[in-house]
């Protein structure tokens, strides 16, 4: 079978790209390293020995879309590219509407003129707004999404089920997922932002390895256990092993089907902070910030649909988490 992954060299797409390379799949990626680096691609062939079909461009541009859907007999795609930093979003918005709705529309369109009809979003929880009972579970009605960023996601899983209504061909699954972190256990991929890190654990690295003084936590007044944000987090391996259980079950989707990708545990900023400190005998000063627009108190999933559907469950742990993504930095900083 061969996957169009868009986005593939980012940070979840990567992971998942090694995944599918590793599982027999033949692999097309399409990305434009807005937010990613062109050595992820060495770094995948030496993972895997495999180099995938690689093309540089934009999601957005519908040309190149018809050119690696001439040139490659695609069965499905796996959609990851877009812009993904909540506060980000809060600051430029029309750059987040027009980016991932734009290249969901092109993407989808494109995939009509193919015949190609089965695609595997990467959600969000974003989309669950700020929540009013936890864990998350999928049958929950959405709420009021807090950040353009989540805002983007809600309206590309509707524009994808409106899709899926008006064509029975359309085999859609959404996977919803909280807050990815850690790196493969090679050392070689794993979360490296450009420029200043948006996301916790990025931003922890280079304060741990220096390149950042300190870290900023935004806010500590949460109606949490320590007062900070509280996130489920989830290794990224196995993030990208619940897109290949995805992908193994989309044909015999009918319409959309839905999954939270989640631990089922929360931890708060300063726990995340603690562990790290502990597992890799290092200090990561910090200082507290004002709260961050669009961020919400708390936020953690009830992912047994997936366990009971596509046979997925999450097995790396914390420790897991903070030692690889440290194991990572350091093979960066060579």
């Amino acid at each position: 079978m061969k996957v169009f992954v868009t986005g593939g060299t980012g940070y979840i797409g990567s992971h998942t790209v090694v995944e599918l390379i590793e599982n027999g799949y033949e692999v097309v990626i399409l990305d434009n390293f807005s937010n990613s680096k062109p050595e992820v691609l060495d770094y995948i062939y030496k993972i895997t020995g495999v180099k995938p079909k690689f093309y540089e461009g934009d999601c957005c541009d519908k040309e190149i879309l018809r050119k690696i859907f001439k040139e490659n007999e695609i069965d499905s795609v796996i959609h990851f590219a877009g812009f993904k930093a909540v506060g980000e979003s809060v600051q430029v918005p029309l750059k987040y509407y027009r980016n991932n709705l734009v290249s969901t529309i092109s993407l989808c369109e494109v995939m009509n003129e193919f015949n190609c009809k089965n695609i595997v979003f990467s959600s969000s929880a974003t989309v669950y707004g700020d929540p009013k009972e936890l864990p998350l579970k999928e049958q929950m009605e959405l709420g009021k999404t807090t950040n353009p960023y989540g805002t983007t996601k809600a309206y590309i899983e509707r524009i994808l089920s409106d899709l899926s209504f008006s064509d029975k061909e359309w085999k859609v699954i959404l996977l919803r997922y909280f807050n990815p972190v850690g790196a493969h256990s090679s050392g070689l991929i794993g979360e490296n932002p450009n420029g200043t890190p948006n996301n916790l654990m990025p931003y922890i690295m280079k304060v741990a390895i220096g390149e950042l003084p300190y870290l900023n936590i935004f806010g500590d007044d949460y109606d949490t256990k320590d007062g900070t944000g509280v996130r489920d987090y989830i290794h990224v391996v196995d993030l990208a092993k619940g897109h290949l259980k995805a992908l193994e079950h989309l044909e015999d989707v009918e319409g959309v089907k839905i999954y939270n990708l989640g631990t089922g545990v929360g931890y708060s900023v300063l726990e995340m902070v603690k562990t790290f400190e502990e597992v890799n005998n290092v200090k990561v000063p910090y200082k507290i910030a004002p709260r961050r627009e669009g961020d919400v108190a708390s936020c953690y999933a009830d992912s047994s649909l997936a366990l009971k559907e596509l046979g997925w469950k999450a097995k790396l742990g914390l420790e897991e988490m903070v030692s690889s993504s440290y194991k990572f930095i350091l093979g960066q900083k060579k």
